[in-house]
């Protein structure tokens, strides 16, 4: 069989599993996502064991340590997998909820009902647990899902989806509704970009190469976000402990994800207090400074020089570009120009200005004195998330079950016609 012919048959039985999955009891999508999750714990012996595969093929070809950290499960992660399959399940469920009702003078009762997309195909590079993170919420959502993770976690993804696979013989849930696309051919992506007839949405997460390959390639409509240049705007009326300790977390605690901070932005009235401390601090956490000329003359040695390539680029990394603003105004208009529209915070202690900031920066998360790291489903309280969007049309934000749903409407009438 050809490869367009695998790709298209595992399309169309995710289709007419859609169909099923739409009538699929929450009590049952809920008992089939507390077994996904005992059986990922169960089997984390053979998960392990798969995915040192994948981390030795990474380090033997050179991949960068943020890649291998992205790549690597380990117990806590796993349990993490496990735990967002559990808090999706206590989720409401999305489903046939009654979103507004609307009563014609001619009679007619009009009801706006919450539906499933239908069949969600989620392609993704390097990190395993988006795999059950993406089938459990697409199974909870009522959505059918086609999974094609990358080359770099082939093991991994493999295993992972055995094992959720696994699960839903012993329940009512269609087995066809949860798919992997199994071959590291990059055609297959090409092939299933093609199955508008098939697939409802796709929704690519990694890198911007991949997502824009997506999005130029795509029948099918694509949510995403290209790339996560966030930033912390560390204002004249912040509160400098704070910001120190926000600026720390969202940098370092994890650079290789798209909510790090990438850009720090400091007002010109605390920068001679707040930045030689806070350099300091960054890079004996490793971190490469590059600031702008503002931050160069207070901070002297050790930061290389920032160009405007730096305000647009997201390191992944530890890499942050630092620069000195005169006020909050162009801080925001710093925010609004470079940036990806993702997630911004200011650190401030006066609640009109951050009011201001909040209004007038336009992104999918902004925040107020916290770290940009929260932007993520599990930390909303969604269970776990399919993507993150930056685009304003059906979803934006980190995008869980709301977003993986539609509408549909009702209507009920007693033998009206229309004139």
């Amino acid at each position: 069989m050809s490869l367009s012919a695998q790709i298209l048959k595992i399309a169309k039985a995710a289709k007419k599993a859609s169909f099923q999955m739409a009538l699929v009891s929450t009590a049952e999508k809920n008992r089939a996502l507390i077994l996904m999750a005992k059986a990922l714990e169960a089997q984390q012996g053979y998960l392990l064991k798969e995915n040192a595969k994948d981390v030795a093929a990474a380090a033997k070809v050179g991949d960068s340590k943020a890649t291998i950290d992205r790549l690597t499960l380990n117990s806590k992660r796993i349990s993490a997998m496990s735990d967002g399959l559990r808090e999706c399940a206590k989720l409401k469920d999305p489903i046939g909820q009654l979103l507004e009702t609307i009563k014609r003078p001619n009679g007619l009762l009009i009801k706006k009902i919450s539906v499933p997309l239908g069949v969600v195909g989620i392609i993704y590079e390097s990190r395993p647990n988006v795999t059950a993170d993406c089938a459990g919420l697409c199974l909870k959502s009522g959505n059918a899902a086609i999974l094609k993770g990358g080359r770099e976690a082939i093991h991994s993804n493999k295993a992972i989806f055995k094992i959720l696979k696994s699960q839903l013989k012993k329940t009512k849930i269609p087995y066809d509704a949860l798919q992997l696309i199994e071959t590291v051919d990059r055609q297959a992506v090409q092939e299933l970009l093609k199955l508008d007839e098939c697939l409802d949405v796709i929704v690519p997460r990694g890198g911007e190469s991949l997502i824009r390959f997506v999005t130029d390639h795509s029948r099918i409509p694509v949510i995403k976000h290209y790339h996560g240049v966030c930033h912390v705007y560390v204002s004249d009326k912040a509160d400098l402990n704070m910001a120190h300790k926000i600026t720390m977390n969202a940098k370092v605690q994890k650079p290789g994800v798209c909510n790090a901070m990438e850009t720090l932005l400091v007002d010109r009235a605390v920068a001679r207090k707040f930045l030689p401390s806070m350099v300091k601090d960054l890079q004996k956490a490793g971190c490469e400074v590059r600031g702008d000329a503002g931050t160069r003359a207070i901070v002297k040695e050790g930061v290389k020089k920032a160009t405007e390539k730096d305000w647009r680029t997201e390191y992944l990394d530890l890499i942050l570009s630092v620069r000195v603003v005169e006020n909050a105004k162009q801080a925001i208009e710093h925010i609004n120009t470079f940036g990806s529209h993702h997630s911004d915070t200011i650190v401030t202690k006066d609640k009109k200005q951050a009011q201001g900031f909040l209004d007038a920066v336009d992104s999918a998360c902004v925040y107020v004195n916290a770290s940009t790291r929260f932007t993520d489903g599990f930390e909303f309280g969604f269970g776990a998330e399919v993507g993150i969007s930056t685009d304003k049309l059906h979803v934006r934000g980190p995008m869980a079950l709301e977003g993986l749903t539609s509408y549909k409407y009702e209507i009920y009438g007693n033998g009206q016609i229309r004139k």
